[in-house]
């Protein structure tokens, strides 16, 4: 099949893409502590492998060629839509971008960046008045902004999963486990009471329909 344009080598899309996710992101996350720094440099990581994939270099295609050739010969592999594994792994017809995996996605992402962006609001008083965050999406869950980078990985994973992306993906989410743990035991040591109050009527990370009205 011939490509009326090149899928790969497009490298100013790779920059130009990784740069506004990654800009994006830190305005909303601002990494202070070495801990903060890692965290952010691990999904910033993901970003940039998963765009050098999608419009640089198809890793993940060009390592399981031999074995995608064989399952599905008709298959161009260097076309742009064989990129969405998924879609050719499930045996989905037609354009993938219309896919319901490809909408699933973007509603991952699209409330995976408003869920971070309400999170910071939230965030950035509470700091300023030396008060816990414990209202809007922090009256849901103690840690909506990594909740909220988790979704954007997921709906990145559904898009165009990459072999790197797929293993970097648990690694991630450990990283923001334990920076949610820590940050944990610091406000514990700040507010005491107050946060064990607030901890044991809020989920770390996954909302619950019923929340126990304890005042705070």
């Amino acid at each position: 099949m011939s490509q009326a344009a090149p899928a790969y080598g497009l490298w100013t899309l790779v920059v130009l893409n990784s740069a506004v996710f990654l800009i994006f992101a830190f305005s909303f996350f601002k990494p202070n502590t070495p801990r903060d720094w890692r965290t952010f440099g691990a999904f910033a990581a993901f970003v940039v492998a998963l765009f050098v994939e999608m419009y640089g270099f198809p890793l993940s295609i060009y390592l399981m060629s031999g074995w995608l050739q064989t399952k599905y010969p008709s298959l161009d592999l260097w076309s742009h839509s064989s990129g969405h594994l998924w879609s050719t792994l499930l045996g989905e017809q037609g354009d993938p971008h219309f896919g319901p995996l490809h909408i699933a996605s973007y509603l991952l992402l699209g409330f995976g960046f408003y869920l971070l962006s309400s999170a910071w609001r939230v965030l950035y008083h509470a700091q300023c008045g030396g008060a816990m965050a414990t209202s809007g999406p922090y009256s849901r869950v103690r840690h909506p902004q990594y909740l909220a980078f988790v979704l954007v990985l997921l709906g990145f994973l559904l898009q165009w999963p990459t072999l790197l992306t797929v293993a970097m993906f648990p690694i991630l989410l450990i990283m923001y486990l334990r920076l949610a743990i820590s940050e944990e035991a610091e406000m514990r040591r700040r507010f005491g009471a107050r946060f064990d109050t607030y901890a044991a009527r809020t989920p770390r990370f996954l909302p619950t329909w019923q929340q126990k009205a304890v005042a705070i």
